[in-house]
C-alpha cells in the first residue's frame, strides 16, 4: 500500500522534538494562546515576509477574520473562484457578503485575471484569489485590477505555505494572507490551526481583537468578536514543524520533478505546470485525464491511494445553490473537477514509491 499521505512517517522523523515541545506546554499550563503561540506568530510572519501574524483555530477562521478586518460585511460582494475547498466561499458568507465567482486558468487552476473585471460591481469590496495546490495566483494582474477599483485583496494561501510569486512569499502580496494548518497541509498542526499574516498595523490589531471575543483587554469588549484562539500546544507543534518546512518543501518539489520525468511519455495525461516566476510547493501533485475515475479505481486496486481535489465545484454544491449559478457557468472549473486526480506526495516518499506509482499509472493508461 502506498498512502496518499503519511503523517506517521512525518511524526517519526521529528518525534523527540515534537514530544518535548508538547510536554513543555503541558508543564507551563499555557493552553490557549500564550508564549508558544506568540513566538510562532513572530516566526511565521518572518517566514512570510510580513510584519504581523495572528494565529487562530482554523484556516476558515483566518479567512473569516481577514474579510471582517478588511471591512467586508452585509451588502458587499467578494470575488473568488468556484474551484476550491468550500471554505473559501463559506467564509465570505459568514460575513453576510455575497460570493461572486469567476473561472480559473486551466493550467494553474488559479483565478483567471481576465475574468475579474466583468464580475466587479458597485458592491464589490474584495477579491480572494486562491493559491491552489501550492501555486500562487497571478498576483500582479490581480493587484493591478484591485488597485484600480479600490478593492482589498485577501490571499487564500491555505495550500501554499512557502509558495512564491517572483520572490514574494504567499500571504505577503495582499492586504492579508490566510493559511490553514490542518494536519495534511505542508505545514500542519497536530489538530486544527490557522493564521492571518499582514503588514497593516490596524488590521493586525483588529484581527487580534476579533479572535478573542472582541476584547481590547480582558472583559472590555469593543466589537462583537469570536472565540477563534489558537491552542498553546498547536503553537508549539507548529514552531517545531516550521523549522523543517523548507526541507520538506524541497523534498516535495524534488518528488514532483521526478513524477514529471517518469510521466513525461504519457501524452494523454496532463502534468502540473509551474508558471514562470512562481515557486510551486506542491501541496498536491494533480494530474488531469478525461479517464480520471477509471484511473483512480485502477490505482486503488493496485494499493495506491489517490485524492480528488475537487470533484464538485462550489457553484454546483447543493449548499450554495442559492448563489444562482448552474452547470456550464464556469467551464474550466467544471472540466477540472471531472479530470483532476491527486497522486501520493509527501516528503518521506522514496524514489521506489514514486516509480511504482508512475508504472502503475502507465499500465492503467494502456488498458483501454
Amino acid at each position: 500500500m502506498i498512502p496518499f499521505l503519511d503523517l506517521k512517517a512525518q511524526y517519526a522523523g521529528i518525534k523527540d522534538e515534537l514530544d518535548a515541545a508538547v510536554l513543555a506546554v503541558l508543564g507551563s499550563a499555557q493552553y490557549v494562546l500564550g508564549d508558544e503561540v506568540a513566538r510562532f506568530e513572530a516566526e511565521f510572519a518572518d517566514y512570510c515576509g510580513t510584519k504581523h501574524a495572528v494565529a487562530v483555530n482554523t484556516g476558515t477562521s483566518a479567512l473569516h477574520l481577514a474579510l471582517l478586518a478588511a471591512g467586508v460585511g452585509p451588502g458587499d460582494e467578494v470575488v473568488t473562484v468556484p474551484f476550491t475547498f468550500v471554505a473559501s466561499v463559506s467564509a465570505i458568507c459568514y460575513t453576510g457578503a455575497t460570493p461572486v465567482l469567476v473561472d480559473i486558468e486551466p493550467t494553474t487552476f488559479t483565478m483567471d485575471p481576465e475574468r475579474i473585471e466583468a464580475a466587479i460591481t458597485a458592491r464589490t469590496k474584495a477579491i480572494v484569489p486562491v493559491h491552489l495546490y501550492g501555486q500562487m495566483a497571478d498576483m500582479d494582474a490581480i493587484n493591478e485590477i484591485a488597485d484600480r477599483y479600490g478593492l482589498a485583496v485577501i490571499e487564500d494561501a491555505c495550500q501554499a505555505h512557502g509558495a512564491e510569486y517572483f520572490g514574494h512569499r504567499a500571504g505577503s502580496m495582499g492586504a492579508s494572507g490566510c493559511f490553514s494548518f490542518y494536519p495534511g497541509k505542508n505545514l500542519g498542526a497536530c489538530g486544527e490551526g490557522g493564521i492571518v499574516v499582514t503588514s497593516d498595523d490596524k488590521q493586525a490589531e483588529m484581527l487580534r481583537t476579533l479572535r478573542d471575543w472582541g476584547q481590547s483587554k480582558r472583559y472590555h469588549h469593543v466589537v462583537k468578536g469570536y472565540n477563534y484562539r489558537m491552542d498553546g500546544i498547536q503553537g508549539a507543534v507548529l514552531r517545531v514543524k516550521l523549522r523543517h518546512l523548507e526541507r520538506w518543501t524541497e523534498a516535495r518539489r524534488a518528488h514532483a520533478r521526478r513524477y514529471s520525468e517518469l510521466l513525461a511519455d504519457m501524452p494523454h495525461l496532463r502534468k502540473p505546470v509551474a508558471a514562470v516566476g512562481r515557486r510551486h510547493v506542491f501541496h498536491v501533485y494533480a494530474v488531469r485525464s478525461p479517464d480520471r475515475d477509471r484511473l483512480r479505481l485502477a490505482l486503488e486496486a493496485e494499493g495506491i491511494q489517490t485524492g480528488l481535489h475537487y470533484p464538485i465545484p462550489v457553484h454546483l454544491q447543493p449548499a450554495h445553490a442559492d448563489l444562482g449559478y448552474v452547470s456550464g457557468d464556469f467551464p474550466e472549473a467544471e472540466a477540472a473537477s471531472r479530470e483532476v486526480l491527486s497522486l501520493p506526495l509527501y516528503p518521506e516518499m522514496t524514489n521506489e514509491q514514486l516509480a511504482i506509482v508512475a508504472a502503475a499509472l502507465e499500465d492503467c493508461l494502456h488498458v483501454a
